[in-house]
């Protein structure tokens, strides 16, 4: 019982040890599955070595040592797997051969140890499957302890060796095995410690990166640094934030004093970052190159920020304490510098998305057909001899749809505005063909203010007059539907023309020369489907249903503000 105490003394005294390593990267890295070949070798050499110490820390027992050297190669072959336990347990294992080369019990605890590392390791993939399994690892602890025993009634003295093993058997396996299980489960405790906190911090990053997103879409700005500082403070518990450009420091928060007039210069952790576009760590008041005494700030982290791989401005966080920074704050800061990053890539995405659609309006007022004005300055000045007021009214109704086709910059109007500009457009139309067209609005009140993409109405309208009415004997009946439900507004286009034939539907937005496409029956369509895919997405684009002699149905949905 004397003897099972005391090795328990020792995995005290290896517990302490074992903390101590804690401590090392390497070691975290080994247990996260992010160590690399130089982590494991360095952490098979420092396990072997805890098994050498730990040779030296057991007591003699009738020639032989009791001891816990094979709870730490044990424990490197469960962490790092058979490479990382083979290595740690030819460290330890050929220590305790050559310390007594002709002893009775040296060859078999050298093998027993190499072993222990090795058998130990069979256990590394399943314990990754099932989270550090401490009764596994008593098991891998005892059993190798028995393998010990079974190697050393081997030997000869025959007599001697089944003394030995009496003695030694039941506290070395029982203590072999619950060292390893007490410190797996301390590995286990360490580990879901070390993701609830990753778990936290990511938390916390996607919250700073959704509540920054409206401001970081105007560009880094003093509003948008100083909104954008002040949400990282607030939800992080930093002591201080800085970001800056490569001109000037737009915003700072936690500073006993406005920062914006002081260079990014003159702050060594923020010009470092900002010159060599690398993360920046000072762990001192004096590394950071500020005022511990003036700003009550002594450890920083800068990070560039970066747009199209250029940087263009820095964060910086700050600790009140010397070596205050720590890993998981440098982490925040670089996954910080990737989203905002992201968001300012995005934000010019947009923009220049709103540019392509200012661009596709732009071309579409440059579509005005001349065909179209030409027979519409014929109608009215053949109304002008027989009827001069519906010449006037014609005019104003031209007047009024060039102007709304060369005035429109905005993204969105309502549809009141569409329809109006739609109306002055058939009004003219009808004046030219008479009883050929027929119109028919079918419109809910609650749809006039809904905002629509502009010139939207109009180029389907006169598709469907030109290439569905006109084309049919006598002509025929066009009707413009628009309802709202509760997230979007319905728009369809219907005649009763000639319909398209199901060869010119397959290519109508993909066809650029020759054919129906060519001819026109494309154009205004392709133009009016990619201005909706590009603001709305592709769901948003055309629905075109048609049948040859029975007409043709557009229809299309944009989303309804909430």
């Amino acid at each position: 019982m004397g003897l099972f105490f005391d090795l328990f003394e020792r995995l005290g005294i290896f517990a302490i040890l074992f903390i101590f390593l804690l401590r090392f990267k390497a070691f975290k890295r080994l247990l996260t599955g992010d160590a690399d070949r130089y982590d494991k070798m360095f952490m098979a050499l420092a396990f072997g070595m805890a098994g050498v110490v730990a040779t030296y820390g057991g007591f003699p027992v009738q020639g032989a040592i009791a001891n816990l050297r094979g709870v730490p190669v044990a424990l490197a072959g469960v962490l790092g797997g058979p490479l990382v336990g083979l290595t740690s347990g030819l460290v330890a294992g050929s220590h305790r051969f050559l310390m007594d080369p002709y002893g009775m019990t040296s060859l078999p605890c050298g093998i027993a140890t190499m072993v222990q590392g090795v058998t130990a390791a069979m256990l590394y993939h399943r314990l990754r499957r099932k989270q550090y399994d401490s009764i596994a690892a008593f098991m891998v602890g005892a059993v190798n302890e028995g393998l010990k025993m079974l190697l050393i009634l081997l030997m000869q003295p025959y007599e001697s060796a089944i003394s030995l093993v009496s003695l030694l058997a039941i506290p070395s396996m029982l203590v072999n095995g619950l060292g390893i299980a007490v410190f797996v489960q301390l590995i286990s405790t360490v580990y879901k410690e070390q993701q609830l906190a990753k778990a936290e911090q990511a938390q916390t990053t996607l919250g700073i990166a959704f509540r920054t997103l409206p401001f970081l879409r105007n560009g880094l700005t003093k509003e948008s640094a100083r909104e954008t500082a002040a949400i990282i403070r607030e939800m992080t518990g930093i002591d201080a934030v800085l970001i800056a450009d490569k001109e000037q420091i737009l915003a700072s928060e936690g500073w006993d004093s406005d920062r914006s007039h002081v260079s990014p210069a003159a702050v060594d952790v923020v010009q470092s970052a900002l010159v060599t576009g690398q993360i920046s760590l000072a762990m001192t008041a004096a590394g950071a190159g500020i005022n511990p005494e003036a700003s009550g700030l002594r450890s920083a982290v800068a990070v560039p920020l970066k747009k199209q791989g250029q940087t263009i401005g820095v964060l910086a966080l700050f600790r009140g304490v010397e070596q205050g920074i720590t890993p998981l704050d440098q982490e925040l800061a670089s996954g910080l510098s990737l989203l905002f990053a992201n968001q300012m890539e995005l934000a010019d995405l947009e923009n220049h998305r709103n540019l392509a659609a200012a661009a596709e309006i732009k071309a579409m007022q440059a579509q005005i057909n001349p065909h179209f004005l030409f027979n519409a300055i014929s109608t009215i000045i053949s109304y002008i001899r027989t009827d001069p007021k519906t010449a006037s009214t014609l005019l104003v109704n031209l007047a009024e749809l060039f102007r709304k086709s060369t005035a429109t910059t905005d993204r969105e109007v309502p549809l009141s505005v569409e329809l109006e500009h739609c109306d002055a457009y058939l009004t003219i139309e009808k004046a030219r063909f008479e009883e050929r067209i027929d119109v028919r609005y079918e419109i809910d009140d609650s749809a006039l203010p809904c905002p629509v993409p502009p010139l939207i109405l109009q180029p389907l309208v006169e598709n469907g007059i030109r290439h569905g009415l006109l084309s049919r004997d006598g002509g025929g009946r066009i009707s413009i539907c628009a309802h709202k439900d509760e997230h979007e507004l319905l728009i369809r286009i219907e005649d009763n023309g000639i319909g398209i034939s199901r060869e010119q539907l397959a290519t109508l937005f993909t066809d650029h020369s020759g054919g129906p496409a060519g001819e026109g029956l494309g154009i205004a369509l392709k133009n009016v489907n990619g201005r909706l895919v590009a603001l709305y997405g592709k769901d948003r684009g055309l629905k075109i249903e048609s049948e040859p002699g029975v007409g043709t149905a557009i229809s299309f949905s944009v989303p309804v503000p909430a």
